[in-house]
């Protein structure tokens, strides 16, 4: 199990101690196909049993569909109180983060939106978090797929750019307290909002913990169930595939985006999915079996309608949140760091 420093309450773009959260789950919650009971609430790490912090409590009812009481200021809003490795910046938890967070700013977005970098960073946040289920002694949100050679596995193929610029911002950030794992879900956050509209583990992650291009529905349903996610969580987790490209599922399309603007994180990914003819861009057919199986076509439709992105993004959020959680048992002694995050 991880032992981390921080956590995130923000993801895609939104803040869950922002105002007005509370009313934009509800009005998700209370449409006929967005079931509560559908989206996952089970407890992670060290909040399963004992006294929790206030901090555990915060997290433990985001967990728990619930909302956040933490008020620590919008995202963006944070002013550092001295520069990198200074006696003012050492003395303030946030003050190191702020450092990395805005050096990944500068190599995660440009004008037109999220770079490859960014990109490449949401989804390393996913291989290092995915490779855990309940039945894992380790894994994890552990950075061990910078810290072993996970990278290796064919399933992390394509994560070589992102994975050395990621153990460069170590190199640079860890002698002032940054560890990797923080490392790498900050980034999978600032390469989420770059997109516009601990202790570490050397111990590589268990393998065949995470998704393929080639399951079909009920294989991923069930590998996410035994990651404490439902099958409509699933659903709001894949919609980070607006933002990504194929390079080796077809080779002779290297490069190919899976929607038609994925230098934006928006929902068009869902719709595009279920009326493309797979030229214009890229369907994997693991995307396609979900927006078109029972158990899960009723929330791929609700995200690729009208609503789509009103719902989609705190589905991700929420959904997201959980993922960074996996693996990680000190749940209650973390630092929130959210005020750091960049922002458009």
């Amino acid at each position: 199990m991880k032992t981390s420093y921080t956590f995130l309450l923000c993801a895609a773009g939104q803040a869950f101690a922002r105002p007005g959260m509370d009313r934009v789950l509800a009005d998700i919650q209370a449409r006929d196909d967005f079931v509560l009971g559908a989206r996952s609430d089970s407890l992670l790490g060290d909040l399963l049993g004992g006294v929790l912090t206030t901090v555990g409590q915060i997290i433990s009812n985001i967990l728990q569909l619930g909302t956040s009481a933490i008020d620590s200021g919008p995202i963006g809003s944070y002013t550092p109180p001295g520069t990198l490795g200074s006696r003012a910046c050492n003395a303030d938890p946030l003050c190191v983060w702020y450092y990395v967070a805005t050096k990944m700013w500068s190599d995660f977005a440009d004008a037109g939106g999220c770079t490859d970098l960014g990109r490449g960073a949401i989804r390393l946040g996913f291989h290092d978090a995915a490779a855990w289920d309940v039945n894992s002694a380790y894994g994890g949100a552990d950075g061990s797929i910078l810290l072993t050679n996970e990278l290796s596995r064919s399933e992390n193929k394509g994560l070589e750019e992102i994975g050395a610029a990621t153990k460069t911002y170590y190199n640079t950030y860890h002698p002032y307290g940054a560890g990797m794992a923080d490392i790498i879900q900050l980034g999978a956050i600032v390469g989420t909002v770059a997109c516009p509209g601990g202790k570490d583990n050397a111990v590589a992650a268990p393998p065949g913990k995470l998704p393929l291009p080639s399951m079909d529905a009920p294989t991923l349903i069930d590998l996410f169930v035994k990651k404490t996610f439902t099958a409509s969580d699933l659903v709001a987790l894949v919609g980070a595939h607006t933002a990504a490209k194929q390079r080796f599922v077809d080779p002779s399309r290297a490069g190919a985006p899976l929607d038609t603007d994925p230098q934006i994180w928006d929902a068009s990914f869902y719709s595009e999915t279920l009326t493309g003819d797979n030229k214009t861009f890229f369907i994997l057919h693991s995307d396609k079996a979900l927006a078109t199986y029972s158990s899960t076509q009723g929330q791929w439709k609700s995200f690729s309608g009208s609503s789509g992105q009103s719902l989609w993004s705190p589905a991700y959020a929420q959904a997201y949140f959980r993922m960074s959680m996996l693996g990680v048992n000190n749940l209650n002694g973390l630092t929130e760091i959210s005020k750091i995050i960049p922002s458009r």
